[in-house]
């Protein structure tokens, strides 16, 4: 296995990843005082959350949505920034940490299911540690506490913080063709079907340049290792691996996320074998049946 092309792959795919559409439920947004992000709602029942990766629109978790709003209520989010909601000046993932913590409080959610996917993950992994008793179970969709550290397990918080200002760097320095290009060949690595490749990089050139790559930033530069022990919530992790086959192979992968996730108490893993990273497009019936045994 060669940790360094499997890393390298998976950071380039979320670093040149950028948006989505506008969120596709036909219910009109909230009026809320939140400025970090936007939401749509529809269902009745025990809240779900639903937060979408990098630069991504509630769109997503459009089939998602469709398969739990006869039971659950759903609040799918779009973050600041992304897919063309207007982006904000104050350093975005704290903000949306902050604002959804009082969301749930203004909406007196009592523990609602959170479910992440990418970045969306790893926000709902800080928001479970850092507010437990806020939380229910946590649906964590191909994503890793700390994916800076992938290659390097022991990496310091130092070298991670110098790993992802370089690779912010190398972003800022690129020119819009060579961009374009890496952008087109990493989701074509991310999602299978062609129309699903395309509406991505639709979606991407919605999404405000400077929130990305800050976003990615604070993602790459931080190490939640340690901190997911505080988390009390049930957790489900969907990971995947095909994307990587001819780095690695699937028990290495699984081996990585079982290792990042070590600290978490009662974590249940489980990779597919037919998905790439967007789960919810290549195999929703896969995703969706783990789901539904997980929060019964």
């Amino acid at each position: 296995m060669n940790l360094f092309l499997i890393r390298q792959s998976f950071i380039t795919l979320l670093l040149l990843l950028s948006g989505f559409a506008s969120a596709s439920q036909s219910a009109p947004a909230i009026a809320m005082p939140a400025t970090s992000f936007t939401v749509e709602v529809s269902g009745k029942g025990k809240p779900i959350i639903f937060i979408p990766g990098l630069a991504s629109s509630g769109e997503v978790w459009k089939t998602t949505v469709t398969q739990f709003s006869n039971r659950y209520e759903c609040h799918v989010i779009t973050l600041a920034g992304f897919a063309g909601v207007a982006p904000i000046t104050t350093p975005l993932l704290a903000t949306v940490q902050k604002e959804l913590v009082e969301y749930i409080d203004a909406k007196r959610m009592d523990r609602p299911i959170i479910v992440g996917h990418s970045l969306g993950g790893f926000l709902a992994l800080r928001i479970a540690a850092d507010t437990p008793a806020k939380v229910g179970r946590l649906v964590i969709v191909d994503s890793l506490p700390a994916l800076g550290a992938v290659q390097m397990p022991d990496i310091t918080p130092e070298q991670l913080k110098s790993m992802a200002a370089r690779m912010r760097d190398t972003m800022k320095s690129q020119d819009t063709a060579t961009f374009a290009e890496g952008q087109r060949r990493s989701i074509a690595s991310m999602v299978t079907k062609p129309e699903d490749v395309e509406r991505v990089l639709g979606w991407g050139r919605k999404s405000d340049a400077a929130t990305v790559m800050n976003a990615m930033h604070d993602l790459i530069g931080t190490d939640m290792r340690a901190d997911i022990a505080r988390i009390k919530s049930p957790t489900l992790v969907l990971g995947t691996w095909i994307a990587y086959k001819e780095y690695t192979t699937r028990a290495a992968v699984e081996t990585t996320f079982k290792t990042q996730y070590q600290k978490l108490d009662g974590v249940t893993i489980e990779i597919a074998d037919t998905a790439r990273h967007f789960i919810m497009y290549d195999d929703p019936k896969w995703m969706v049946e783990r789901m539904e045994k997980f929060l019964k």
